[in-house]
């Protein structure tokens, strides 16, 4: 079930989100700091955070920050706030928040953005997983495997590729055909696309 994360130092604000959301079948949890948010939050349930803006100790942009630069979690952001202004919605938005609304937000403008942010988090999970999934294979991959899939990907030839690593066309074609198998892949096009979504690609080749 998606979660709702609501982080806002207001008691009546916190309990009024917590009875919407789950009236509208969201699971939610709730906290009056971010601290004690970030001391409990589990990045590993899908869901989204939707904070105020101006609380004691670190606010809503400093909550942001921490949460975008943490490698466990793509936590999609919804900000509620009562003292919205133009810059701080801006910063807001470019670290990539979900919506920035202004209270009183009506329950349609709050809903519609949760079920954006529950999308967001939805496409990020399936692509994480689809990375998680291409590091497994190439892990497989023996060390000359992995030579040859970032020859392939850079678009050389299995003439040059020998060339390139001192060996016959023969082994070549040995190592590429074992390395495609382990890839699940039977076209360098798939191969390419596999590559470029873990930053395998041309500009390997120089390193």
């Amino acid at each position: 079930m998606f979660t709702v994360f609501v982080v806002d130092d207001d008691p009546g604000v916190v309990k009024a989100l917590a009875r919407l959301l789950r009236a509208n079948g969201y699971a939610v949890q709730t906290f009056t700091s971010p601290q004690e948010f970030l001391g409990k939050h589990n990045p590993s349930i899908p869901g989204c955070a939707l904070l105020d803006v101006s609380m004691p100790g670190i606010d809503g942009l400093e909550l942001q920050r921490a949460l975008v630069a943490s490698k466990d979690t793509c936590r999609p952001i919804i900000f509620l706030t009562g003292k919205g202004d133009i810059p701080t919605s801006v910063r807001a938005m470019k670290a990539g928040a979900v919506d920035f609304l202004t209270k009183p937000a009506n329950d349609v403008e709050i809903l519609a953005a949760i079920a954006r942010a529950a999308d967001q988090d939805s496409r990020a999970r399936r692509d994480f997983t689809e990375l998680e999934v291409i590091k497994r294979k190439i892990a497989t991959l023996t060390p000359r495997e992995r030579e040859v899939l970032r020859h392939v990907v850079a678009g050389r030839l299995n003439k040059q590729i020998a060339g390139d690593l001192g060996t016959v066309e023969k082994t070549v074609k040995v190592h590429r055909g074992r390395m495609m198998v382990k890839m699940g892949v039977r076209t360098v096009a798939d191969l390419v696309r596999l590559a470029e979504k873990v930053g395998i690609g041309q500009s390997t080749m120089s390193g």
